[in-house]
């Protein structure tokens, strides 16, 4: 046997994997290898049995349901180019492209997006943009082949990820690149902005609504995926999400009610059913919400893809009824996918499994990876990045036999438990669990006791729910005795309710039913597939039920709880277990009929008893997978997550050993909301926000006088103001014209100033915009000295009326004449299309920084970067910031949106200084002088600095300041903390007195600054 690892976590969940375990024939040795672990699956082989004697297990193997390993040659071939690709920084991708990758990969970020997550997204954008570019092989064309042979030619692509890696974040990751490079570029055929998203279930469907950008949680700015510049094209996505079940087709409305045997009298010698929807009917009821949906424009999303396969005819034996239900909801994914494709074509289909493998009866070896898998962090790399939890499982015992009892529990139980068909008339009212049974489960629950008192002592006091305990079943009424044994039930013979036999799991104490239940019964496959319960679960469960109901009315006074379904409340339950303040907050044990399903992802679960036959590593990891979610995320001084376990019995699953004492997982600090402070609106800072520069060598100056031009007369006319119409019998109607005099004199000017431009001053390409402002005084000029109303007409006509403006505009126009000599350089900011301001206004994140709270700001707290005690020079500066007389406000740039483009190395880049200063006004100015100050050093990453500062001082100051619209601004790096109020009362001074802080002067234009352009 392996020597046991007393920490298995090796990698930095943030890179790339450095180093792994080597994996023997029997498990890891404990030698530790450089680099990254190859891709490998695991296929089923047949075991050898001599006689009827069962095969003897000297040692506990890698694989106990006997196993080989085969290595996936083109996932890692395919590895190495993305590698290569992502050193080069990305190339050959579009801008858009480049900007999320860049923003997923920052390491400076403190919502830091897990690198499995990232490698997986991508595969995918390496696949569509960069395969078959340059010196990349062209991946495509093996995929291709792989789909034409599966999938009938469907655009598959599998990304196989492991249980508790963050699927979902990936799914978000490809929505926002499909959308906002559709957005950008509408024309460019590799995108679109409409994706179905399918599921197996209800539970994963109703979790999958953080996808959708409207959602108050959203994954898109919970987990910050898109740089603050694109958010605001995202919300063009449309997104239809919904299990593989909305593709059975249903029956119309005419034959709702109808007998059995009357509806086989109407189809007879009949070939089609016409009372059921037609495959093109189905398709148009699951994409009804997609609106101008065009051909080949979808994208498809299949979550927990394992379940979507075209299965092949089986030529030997027989399927168990297991096996032929995995084939049929295969079959209605499948078709499902084909008939939309038919109807309306599927631009790409990404597949996203924890175990894209064929299943046993699917007429493929069991195991057999999807051969259109693109990428792969398997559970061993999960658990060498610390990603998730490591499932610990027995590796020693001192029962006689050379098995240990607790790893192969169904070897000692299974022929002495109660099968579906064969009980349906005992009676089991004193019913025994088996020895071996019952001692696991003491022995389990004694382990839980430990992780229950540390609950106790560490987190409850910060609001986090209890670990949970699941027990799998393998049939309603081993769960239900089983249930019985842990909880306690209601005896027929006395008022007296038996208590549970595990105290902390019984939902009886000092005689009388707990209000919230300790323990549920749950049959996970029942909820998940929407129908109702079975007869004999629902009884089983009753009190359970009626307790939560009861639970249900007091959360939602006023509500009929009569109308809330047996199958809503449970599954709410369900799916809310482990999530503080809701109605399954409280659970600390889950008895499950069969295999909770995927999607299920309470991240408390530290213990799983398995009560039920294991036939591969498959259906072990599946199992598995449902407690390996973590419940902290917070990474130690080295950079890396502490290890916390998930104890497992009964799952023969094979992984690294471990029998020695582990200290459980640190609490993680509770978090800090930062917000913005109602009632500061009055220390808001408002800042804009750039894509880039624009340098431009401008015409003369446009030259106006009104002498000499002649008056410009608005009276009655042949335009009337309102019409009245009538009938010959009957009431009149009168239509009233827009009233002129309801525009002022400013929008006219504005209006005039646009038709001077575009009629008279626009040549071909040149469109000549840095004009407009010029215009716009001439125009208020013109209106004040030409323009003359009379008859209660108003100069407003001119904005209503088409023939006045243009007549306006020639004698404008003839007025105009152009300086001699030519202009110099001036640098114009180019604002964002979707988002072009920005301010403090709707501050609102969660941070475990260190934090200071401010005073003197909008926004609550100063988030410290760094780790630690937070950077001492932010903090020292945040106290100036509060002191200093001459600051009117202002903010730690944390989460604002502001930053500031630059290019480094030919690259676009945006940089995000650190604080905003906003100065008190002097006495008779009417803008705003803002103060950018980045604090150099210290804990600060050295990068590309030079730049970023140069960028600040010499393009972004000058551009702002020459818009005219956003007040003063000027910049400033501190470098050294001792003679910091000197350097920053020397910068304000600087700022008030229009100094090169602003800018570079001779790219600016001060003068028409000052007038207004």
């Amino acid at each position: 046997m392996a020597e046991s690892i007393d920490n298995p976590i090796l990698n930095s969940p943030y890179e790339p994997p450095a180093r792994y375990f080597e994996i023997g024939h029997h498990g890891p040795t404990g030698v530790v290898k450089e680099g990254r672990r190859p891709s490998e699956s695991l296929i089923p082989i047949a075991q050898t049995r001599k006689g009827s004697t069962k095969a003897v297990q000297e040692e506990v193997d890698f694989d106990l349901t006997g196993e080989r390993r085969t290595v996936n040659s083109l996932i890692n071939k395919l590895r190495r180019d993305v590698d290569l690709w992502r050193q080069r920084g990305y190339e050959r991708v579009t801008p858009v492209s480049r900007k999320l990758l860049q923003h997923w990969a920052d390491p400076l970020r403190e919502n830091r997006v897990l690198f499995c997550q990232r490698e997986a997204a991508e595969t995918a954008i390496f696949l569509a943009e960069v395969a078959g570019r340059e010196t990349y092989g062209d991946w495509r064309v093996e995929f291709t082949k792989a789909n034409e042979e599966h999938n009938a030619g469907l655009p598959r692509v599998a990304l196989k990820m492991a249980t508790g890696s963050g699927k979902t974040v990936v799914m978000a990751m490809l929505i926002a690149w499909q959308t906002l490079n559709k957005v950008i570029t509408p024309r460019d055929a590799r995108f679109t902005k409409q994706f179905l998203v399918i599921t197996p279930g209800i539970t994963i469907r109703d979790r999958l609504r953080v996808l959708q950008p409207g959602d108050a949680d959203n994954y898109y700015d919970k987990r910050e995926l898109i740089p603050p510049d694109l958010k605001g094209a995202l919300g063009q996505a449309q997104i239809i999400i919904t299990n593989y079940h909305a593709f059975l087709p249903r029956d119309s409305k005419e034959i709702k009610g109808v007998a059995t045997t009357t509806r086989k009298m109407l189809l007879a010698g009949k070939d089609t059913d016409p009372f059921v929807e037609t495959p093109d009917a189905m398709v148009a009821r699951v994409l009804r919400d997609f609106a101008g949906s065009g051909k080949q424009q979808i994208m498809v999303l299949n979550d927990e893809a394992h379940h979507c396969y075209r299965d092949r005819p089986i030529v030997t034996g027989k399927l168990s009824k297991e096996e032929d239900d995995a084939n049929e909801e295969a079959r209605v994914w499948f078709k499902g996918i084909q008939a939309i494709a038919r109807r309306v074509g599927i631009k790409q289909i990404y597949d996203l499994s924890a175990t894209p493998f064929y299943l046993s009866g699917s007429g493929y070896n069991e195991g057999y990876i999807f051969p259109w898998t693109a990428s792969d962090f398997s559970l061993m790399d999960a658990i060498e990045s610390g990603i998730v939890k490591v499932p610990r499982t027995p590796v020693d015992d001192d029962a006689a036999g050379e098995l240990v009892t607790y790893l192969n529990l169904w070897e000692h139980i299974g022929d002495k438990l109660p099968k579906r068909k064969s009980s349906k008339n005992a009676d089991f009212s004193d019913w025994i669990p088996p020895e071996v049974l019952e001692a696991a489960l003491r022995s389990l629950y004694a382990s839980y006791q430990k992780s229950y008192a540390y609950w106790q002592e560490k987190l409850e006091p910060l609001g986090e729910t209890p670990p949970v305990f699941i027990v799998v079943c393998p049939n309603t009424i081993v769960s239900k005795l089983v249930y019985d044994w842990i909880a306690g039930y209601e005896q027929a013979d006395t008022p007296i309710p038996r208590p549970g036999k595990l105290p902390l799991f019984s939902n009886i104490v000092d005689g009388k039913s707990l209000a919230r239940p300790r323990t549920i019964l749950v049959d996970s496959a029942q909820l998940e597939s929407g129908d109702a319960l079975k007869p004999d679960f629902r009884q089983a469960a009753s009190a359970e039920i009626e307790a939560f109901k009861a639970q249900y009315r007091l959360a939602h006074p006023g509500a009929d709880a009569e109308k809330i379904t047996d199958e809503d409340i449970l599954r709410e339950v369900m799916n809310t277990v482990g999530k503080p303040g809701m109605l399954g907050a409280g659970v600390r044990c889950v008895v499950s009929v069969s295999m909770l399903t995927e999607g299920w992802d309470a991240n408390t679960v530290t213990h799983i008893l398995g009560v039920r036959a294991f036939g591969s590593q498959l259906l072990c990891e599946q199992v598995v997978g449902r407690g390996l979610r973590r419940r902290s995320y917070t990474p130690n001084e080295q950079g890396l997550f502490n290890p916390e376990y998930a104890n497992i019995y009964g799952i023969p699953f094979a992984f690294i050993p471990s029998d020695r004492t582990t200290k459980e997982p640190l609490p993680r600090p509770p978090a800090v909301e930062v917000y913005s402070v109602p009632g500061r609106e009055h220390l808001r800072i408002a800042f804009p926000k750039l894509d880039g520069y624009r340098l431009e060598v401008p015409d003369a100056p446009l030259m106006f006088e009104t002498e000499g031009l002649r008056q410009f007369v608005i009276g009655a006319g042949e335009v009337p103001t309102w019409t009245e119409s009538a009938a010959v019998v009957g009431e009149s109607e009168r239509i009233e014209d827009c009233d002129p005099s309801l525009f002022r004199k400013q929008e006219v000017a504005f209006e005039l100033a646009r038709r001077v431009l575009e009629r008279h001053l626009q040549y071909g390409e040149n469109r000549r915009p840095w004009l407009f402002p010029q215009l716009v005084q001439i125009c208020a000029k013109w209106i004040e000295d030409c323009v003359i109303e009379r008859d209660g007409r108003s100069v407003g006509s001119l904005k209503t009326i088409d023939e006045l403006r243009s007549r306006a505009a020639e004698d404008i126009y003839a007025g105009i004449a152009a300086q001699e000599g030519g202009g110099r350089r001036r640098l114009r900011p180019m604002l964002r299309a979707f988002d072009p301001v920005g301010s403090t206004a709707n501050v609102q994140f969660l941070t475990h920084k260190q934090t200071i709270g401010t005073e003197k700001s909008e926004v609550s707290h100063v988030v410290l970067d760094g780790a630690g005690g937070g950077n001492t020079w932010e903090q020292i500066l945040a106290l100036e910031c509060e002191l200093n007389p001459k600051v009117a406000a202002y903010v730690k740039n944390d989460r604002l949106g502001f930053t500031i483009p630059y290019v480094h190395k030919g690259r676009s880049h945006f940089y995000v200084p650190d604080f905003l200063l906003r100065l008190v006004r002097p006495e008779g100015e009417d803008f705003d002088r803002t103060l950018i100050v980045e604090v150099s050093g210290g804990q600060k990453s050295p990068g590309p600095t030079t730049e970023k500062a140069r960028t600040a001082r010499d393009s972004w100051c000058p551009a702002v300041n020459n818009h005219g619209g956003f007040g003063r601004w000027g910049y400033l790096e501190i470098n050294q903390m001792f003679s910091v109020r000197e350097v920053l009362n020397k910068a304000i001074d600087l700022l008030y007195a229009d100094a090169p802080i602003i800018g570079d002067p001779d790219l600016l234009d001060f003068d028409e600054v000052r007038r207004g352009a």
